[in-house]
């Protein structure tokens, strides 16, 4: 399976969703789900004596449900029971909710943007425009992520093409990048600013996504230059990457006299941890599937 995981929104609740290129397939969270029709405190628990109760119905819905891989809130990822579209519509039939008829509309409205992305890719980029938007987020951020988005893809293209393979791998060599650029590992870097399962990038200033952006540009002009096989050969390049926004982030400081490193997020300021709005701040909305765990 190509997945492609991401976070969809039904009035302002996160469902977790994977998308499989190979069969067309959306697969939903039951979790998410049922915390969306419910309100329930524990939709887990919800989920756990619902699913007990269906089997005792011989309904097939719980023998053919799925289990993929999904970010819970501690960061981690967990198998987690998942629904397509069809299954989901029959679970919804068990689920007693004013919000049952509405779902089934925005579950509909996601599958038909998919494939209207499908066929005209520039969709998905004003999705994702009106996704941050929605949230509160500046269009000046919206434009940096979304060219940040296009950077990061150039950059894994070309580690795909030097023998590179997906996944820790790919989280390797980013590290390898923050570090050399912000001179903290990516896992050390949520932490400053107090994330735990949301997205690095979603909640980066102005500035520290430049600089990411630029050491990622370097890093792929780079592969591209020297022509690098396997890791140890492209974590050369991504260190030399990194280095080269390095150089710009201390330049930049030494102008500034203040640390571009910064514990700013859109989390800690959707809690009121800070003083003032910063609109260089943003929240998770799709995972770019590339930072440390």
């Amino acid at each position: 399976m190509t997945k492609k995981e991401s976070i969809k929104l039904f009035e302002e609740k996160k469902v977790r969703t994977v998308w499989d290129d190979k069969t067309e397939t959306w697969y939903f969270s039951i979790v998410d789900v049922v915390a969306a029709l419910t309100d329930s405190p524990n939709p887990r628990k919800y989920w756990s004596v619902l699913k007990t109760r269906l089997k005792k119905e011989g309904s097939e819905l719980t023998t053919n449900c799925s289990q993929l891989k999904m970010q819970s809130v501690d960061g981690k990822r967990y198998l987690t029971d998942v629904a397509d579209t069809e299954q989901l519509f029959r679970l919804i039939q068990s689920i007693p909710s004013p919000k049952a008829e509405p779902f089934k509309q925005w579950m509909a409205q996601v599958a038909a943007t998919r494939l209207e992305q499908m066929q005209d890719p520039e969709l998905s980029i004003h999705q994702a425009l009106e996704d941050y938007r929605r949230l509160g987020y500046s269009d000046n951020w919206i434009n940096q992520r979304l060219k940040s988005i296009e950077i990061r893809k150039d950059l894994t293209d070309q580690w795909k093409a030097h023998d590179v393979k997906e996944g820790l791998e790919y989280a390797t060599l980013t590290d390898i990048i923050y570090n050399s650029w912000a001179g903290i590992s990516a896992k050390q870097y949520k932490q400053l600013k107090g994330l735990k399962k949301e997205n690095l990038r979603d909640n980066m200033t102005n500035e520290e996504l430049v600089l990411n952006m630029l050491a990622e540009l370097s890093t792929t002009s780079i592969t591209k230059a020297k022509n690098p096989k396997g890791l140890d050969e492209n974590a050369r390049c991504a260190a030399e990457g990194g280095n080269v926004a390095a150089v710009a982030r201390k330049e930049l400081e030494s102008k500034t006299g203040r640390k571009v490193v910064s514990p700013l997020s859109v989390k800690r300021f959707f809690n009121n941890q800070l003083p003032e709005k910063d609109d260089n701040n943003a929240t998770n909305i799709e995972s770019d599937g590339d930072e440390t765990k």
